[in-house]
């Protein structure tokens, strides 16, 4: 780093240990989970630290507790003017949510970051650069990458990956991105001998000026069309991590999603296709109830393998993790193990044990033969297909919160094929009823808090339960023996009644572990 600016191409793990930020000027925009974590970092390597947000100092009060006494400077509240922030700045960055190109970002703000962006094109040793915290993480990282994106699907992939990779003790595997900590904090405790499993979302693609070693994609719908403004630009921000993958390293593709398989066209890098099928030369796929794979990719090397040349991974019915779209997801982690070397036991053992993440079909208790599962991130109509086609019958639906602008007519006739019943809250609530009354759901009602969806979901489970223990397979041709399940999948945001989708989800454990708890004290009468 020579001069005043920062020069982002200079940057390395080592030169940043050697003083590179100390003494420096660096603006930090957000104080969410990113820009917390960026602040720290800085300040914690001697550079002078300044953060911008335009929620007032009282909204932001836990954030601002979490930077601890580190002398950082706040320019907080909506009377602060953008740019004052970042005069004389050596370099700003970004949480990825904070975006010049993305019109969700506060109007003000991004016709400034668009004027420090142009004033940086016209001359980079005079006005800082910006650079976002996963950028800025894949400029420096000493290690291999593993980035998985996708609409749904991509953390349960992540955390699996993640979990298979760690079964090597000689390769410390770290998962992070858009899971859990920002790896901004766990930069500098990196080595070649590290595998950074990073989950990536569309707002953190557009961002990227690099990709990572191995791009892993589980699907392509649409989602998000508030940032992008259209399907085809969401699509091409999605693609972003294939075209920028290392030219020596991989892209593993969903053979299954055209979408996605299309991306094979932009890819520098060799590519690997996953199926649900029967594998072609080279793929992953499923056979006879197994997951099986080409021999070479078996053995860490990618290639055409000989024909009929497939090593047994493991039986599909060894997943812990319900629904066919989560065997597509263990087919893209197994891959990516595959790739790396782990030999196929070590995933056999490490996947049937992994039980999912929380919020995406994580199964929370079983109360008296009513199974509660707690899918929060559902908040999409194909992930909330695939949540219910995940279980079986009796089922009944939680749905409903801020309405995202996508289209869910295709969510009608699956609930009315998968579930009994549907419980609706939110601003969404009145539109999924009518919708779902014009599908053919049998029983549709609302309920004005989660907790209320939970008891009066719990009881029409007791009652399909009942009606199955009185008369068989039951009016609605449910098989007998099985739990009843209570699902929440919102198919909607969660912003007006939760901060995000994870307080929704806590707020659905805690309601869950009431009922357990009056379940309990009514049984010891």
């Amino acid at each position: 780093m020579v001069g005043r600016v920062v020069d982002l191409d200079g940057l390395t793990a080592d030169s940043v240990r050697d003083g590179g930020f100390e003494g420096r000027s660096i603006t930090v925009l957000g104080l969410a989970r990113s820009g917390v974590a960026m602040a720290r970092f800085f300040a914690d390597l001697g550079a002078h630290v300044t953060v911008y947000d335009g929620r007032s100092a009282a909204e932001l009060e836990a954030a601002i507790e979490s930077l601890g006494d580190r002398n950082i400077e706040l320019a907080l509240g909506p009377q602060v003017e953008p740019a004052t922030a970042w005069a004389g700045a050596d370099l700003v960055a970004t949480s990825p949510s904070i975006n010049p190109d993305f019109p969700t970002t506060e109007p003000k703000l991004r016709a400034a970051l668009a004027a420090l962006v142009e004033a940086h094109r016209k001359d980079p040793s005079e006005a800082p650069a910006l650079v976002s915290e996963p950028d800025l993480v894949l400029r420096m990282c000493p290690c291999p990458t593993i980035g998985v994106t996708g609409t749904k699907g991509k953390t349960t992939t992540a955390s699996l990956a993640a979990a298979l990779l760690a079964t090597d003790s000689e390769h410390p595997a770290i998962l992070g991105g858009n899971i859990g900590i920002p790896l901004i904090e766990r930069l500098l405790d990196l080595t070649p001998r590290h595998r950074v499993v990073i989950e990536l979302s569309e707002l953190q693609l557009p961002t990227l000026s690099r990709g990572t070693t191995v791009a892993v994609y589980t699907n392509v719908t649409s989602d998000h069309l508030d940032r992008h403004g259209s399907l085809a630009a969401y699509r091409a921000a999605k693609r972003r991590l294939a075209e920028l993958v290392d030219s020596r390293g991989l892209v593993v593709l969903n053979g299954d999603d055209p979408v996605v398989a299309s991306y094979a066209h932009w890819a520098p890098a060799t590519v690997v296709t996953y199926r649900r099928a029967a594998p072609a030369e080279g793929e992953v796929g499923l056979d006879d109830g197994w997951i099986v794979a080409s021999s070479l990719l078996a053995s860490g090397h990618p290639g055409v393998p000989d024909l009929d040349s497939f090593v047994r991974i493991m039986p599909v019915s060894e997943l812990s993790i319900p629904g066919a779209h989560n065997v597509s997801n263990a087919l893209a982690a197994v891959a990516v193990a595959l790739l790396f070397g782990i030999p196929a036991a070590s995933i056999r053992s490490a996947a049937a044990a992994f039980a999912g993440v929380e919020n995406r079909l994580e199964p929370v208790a079983t109360v008296e033969g009513v199974r509660f599962v707690n899918d929060s991130q559902g908040t999409q109509p194909d992930a909330v297909i695939a949540a219910l086609r995940a279980f079986p019958r009796p089922l009944v639906l939680i749905a409903g919160g801020r309405d995202k602008g996508v289209d869910l007519s295709g969510l009608g006739p699956v609930a009315a094929e998968r579930a009994d019943a549907a419980v609706l809250i939110g601003e969404s609530g009145p539109a999924l009823a009518a919708l779902f009354r014009a599908s053919g759901v049998a029983r549709v009602e609302r309920a004005t808090t989660l907790g209320e969806a939970v008891d009066r979901a719990d009881w029409i489970a007791r009652e399909a339960l009942a009606a199955i223990s009185a008369g068989g397979a039951g009016a609605a041709g449910q098989a007998s023996g099985g739990p009843a399940t209570v699902l929440l999948s919102p198919a909607a945001a969660s912003f007006d009644m939760f901060a995000d989708y994870a307080a929704r989800g806590a707020a659905f454990r805690e309601a869950v572990a009431a009922l357990a708890s009056r379940r309990a004290r009514e049984t010891a009468r």
